[in-house]
């Protein structure tokens, strides 16, 4: 019986303990998925209060429900430590660990370096390592495949190693791990087969690619598409704004077409982990190439600016109604990074607050996901909506529609309502100015 025959029969027998480093956005749901599909999964991370809440079986992500949590905790499908070298006992390791911007905006490949050599520490001769952090081509065969080969083993011949990039919709109640095409790319074909099986036990469809730098650009070249053409359509809205034509009129008109055109719609800026990232990835690494690529570098500075251009657009609003921004009452609906989640990485909202408040405005927020935020040295609390908080702001900004506001109702009791993100182009109240007209 060959590698690839006996792994298959581990899977099967679900005789394999899966181990999952890092239970954040990507770790936990990836560590739920598999212990759902009768797998026992080990969870490690180096935050001891994430440890202990997933053992209690309390979820921090909103799409895990403590229910469900709690229910495999019970039954010993998930267990989480902070001990690395547990990684002794799994079979298969997927690496979920961050992968952000230093304040230079280069690549922080630092917390993938840690992981592997903490793996490299305890790494075992079978044992496949899958890395789903995203990051730059040549990840996976030229940082995480030599650290790994400290330990004495060989890639593709001790051990098997791959990229299989996250695929997260942070919110989505209609794409799941379950649904969502699985890419895989390994070190060699072996590698490559035995991550697809591992992965086929919790995705129905499953992509394997030529390598492990074919799956990564694969990754960023996915954010990179959506961070381009958010950019052009913010830079459409600005101009619509000057031409006094509505955005979002032209791009439901541009919707009907059936063919060549996909909607994107513009907003205070963009956020989570991979799209504002990915750029500066992928840039970094054309570097290496004497290649420096212009067009993307721009669209990352376009919707950079964004949350800058929304807070002139709020000054000029409030100038309209005779009144100065130094001083101003702003009330900001919405801090996340999109409606419907807790989770506010890199959001633009956060960025439009701090700008307004540095600009002298009194800022309070509403936020039923985050209750406080850290704005400077300071610490807000989101305020409860109520009529006596609308009708007395100076301006209500919307920046992130979250299904249980109403809007109408935000419309009828506020004085001035400025709307970043076209959540109330269905209704005509005089007191509403929105980005893109």
């Amino acid at each position: 019986m060959d590698v690839t025959e006996k792994f298959e029969e581990r899977l099967t027998s679900r005789a394999i303990r899966i181990g999952i480093v890092g239970l954040g956005y990507v770790g936990l749901p990836l560590a739920i998925a598999f212990s759902e599909a009768s797998f026992k999964v080990l969870g490690i991370d180096v935050q001891r209060e994430k440890v202990d809440l997933i053992n209690r079986g309390q979820s921090y992500i909103a799409d895990v429900s403590n229910d469900r949590l709690l229910s495999l905790v019970a039954k010993n499908f998930v267990e989480a430590t902070t001990d690395q070298s547990r990684l002794r006992e799994v079979g298969a390791i997927c690496i979920c660990v961050p992968t952000p911007l230093t304040k230079t905006k280069e690549p922080d490949l630092s917390y993938i370096i840690r992981e592997s050599e903490e793996i490299s520490k305890y790494l075992q001769p079978g044992q496949i390592i899958v890395l789903e952090s995203t990051t730059y081509p040549g990840t996976t065969k030229g940082i995480v495949k030599p650290i790994l080969e400290h330990s004495g083993l060989k890639g593709g011949l001790d051990f098997y190693l791959a990229y299989s990039p996250e695929r997260i919709d942070p919110g989505s109640k209609k794409y799941s791990i379950r649904n969502t095409p699985k890419i895989v790319g390994g070190i060699d074909s072996q590698s490559t087969r035995l991550a697809e099986l591992l992965y086929r036990q919790v995705a129905d469809i499953m992509v394997p690619v030529s390598s492990p730098e074919v799956a990564e650009m694969t990754k960023v070249f996915e954010n990179v598409f959506r961070n381009v053409n958010i950019a052009l359509v913010n830079e459409l809205a600005q101009l619509c704004e000057r031409m006094g034509v509505s955005v979002w009129e032209v791009i439901d008109a541009a919707s009907t077409k059936p063919f060549g055109y996909m909607p994107f719609y513009p907003g205070p800026g963009i956020g989570g982990h991979c799209i504002p990232l990915d750029p500066y990835y992928l840039a970094s690494k054309a570097r290496e190439y004497d290649l420096h690529t212009k067009f993307i570098e721009l669209a990352a500075q376009i919707n950079e600016y964004m949350p800058y251009y929304v807070t002139t657009r709020v000054m000029e609003a409030l100038n309209m109604q005779g009144k100065s921004l130094n001083g101003a009452r702003i009330l900001v609906l919405g801090v996340t990074y999109k409606k419907d989640v807790r989770d506010t990485r890199e959001s633009p909202s956060l960025k439009l607050i701090e700008l307004l408040y540095k600009r002298g405005a009194k800022i309070s927020y509403n936020d039923p996901y985050i209750p406080e935020i850290q704005l400077s040295n300071d610490t807000l609390a989101s305020m409860d909506m109520t009529e006596e908080q609308l009708t007395s702001a100076d301006c209500v900004v919307i920046a992130a529609a979250h299904s249980c506001y109403n809007l109408e109702q935000v419309a009828l009791q506020s004085r001035l309502v400025f709307d970043a993100i076209g959540a109330t182009r269905g209704l005509k109240c005089g007191n509403i100015l929105r980005l893109g007209g």
